[in-house]
């Protein structure tokens, strides 16, 4: 099977039930069966990833609050595109850590970035913070940077589409800027995600292909599906879905359903910041 190439869930969930099937398919007698049998599977996953979007909330709500409250009752946290409900099973990842912030009273605001181009953070966190009652600010997202320098951030989380062997993580286009801008203002930056997101294989994020989308997407208003950016011939559109946030800038950790991966204090080098086996 094949599927979108910047994430590694995907692939891994297509191997699996691959697998599984053609497993059936030879110890079954009707195609009712292998369809039953298929069925059964997929909720297995399904339960499966609530039990990881569970671990993965509770450890990094407890991880944040002992160690980035800095004191404070209740945390501010800066997060960018959807890792809630609408991407996971029930809870998220990123989300679902502020998520149980917010269920023990431990968030006083989470600052959503709506995240160019498809607004996934306006549309679909938003929407799951509104439903929630969660304390929820909009922001664009180059406005994030002054954000962090004029109010206190007391940690970013972003979720994750593949985490490489050495820390690296692709994930939604901008999470990047965040981790620079995170960095100079030294607020913690945390990648929450589940255990299947951590790639052995993958040495670091240079080995990440990075998907590119239809030039459409930046030059179309997305309701009328009209042009609204001036055409020519010397005119290029750059459209990467991703990109890679390389493990040196991820200074929070890496939260998984298992553990919290903290950076080596003793690493010399890229390639020993994070050692992932750990959560594996």
């Amino acid at each position: 099977g094949t599927s979108r190439p910047t994430a590694v869930n995907l692939f891994n969930a297509i191997k699996i039930m691959h697998e599984k099937v053609k497993a059936d398919v030879a110890a079954s007698n009707t195609g009712d069966e292998v369809i039953g049998k298929f069925v059964v599977h997929a909720e297995e996953m399904y339960q499966e990833d609530i039990a990881f979007n569970e671990g993965i909330m509770r450890n990094g709500a407890k991880h944040i609050m002992t160690h980035d409250s800095l004191g404070a009752g209740k945390v501010n946290i800066m997060t960018i595109c959807n890792t809630g409900a609408l991407a996971t099973s029930r809870y998220g990842t990123a989300l679902g850590v502020i998520r149980e912030l917010h269920y023990t009273n431990k968030l006083e605001q989470v600052y959503a970035c709506e995240t160019r181009p498809w607004n996934q953070g306006a549309r679909l966190t938003i929407y799951e913070c509104v439903q929630e009652k969660m304390p929820a600010t909009l922001i664009c997202d180059s406005a994030a940077s002054s954000l962090m320098r004029s109010r206190k951030v007391h940690a970013v989380i972003v979720g994750a589409d593949r985490i490489c062997r050495n820390g690296d993580t692709a994930n939604k286009i901008g999470t990047y800027n965040l981790a620079v801008a995170a960095k100079f203002h030294g607020v913690p930056f945390y990648v929450a995600a589940p255990s299947t997101t951590l790639d052995r294989h993958t040495l670091s994020g240079d080995k990440v292909e990075i998907e590119e989308r239809e030039t459409t997407e930046i030059t179309h208003n997305m309701a009328t599906k009209e042009r609204c950016v001036a055409d020519g011939p010397h005119l290029k559109i750059w459209n990467p879905v991703f990109d890679i946030t390389p493990a040196e800038l991820i200074t929070g950790g890496i939260i998984t359903e298992k553990t919290v991966l903290v950076p080596n204090p003793k690493a010399t080098g890229p390639d020993d910041i994070f050692d992932i086996n750990e959560a594996l």
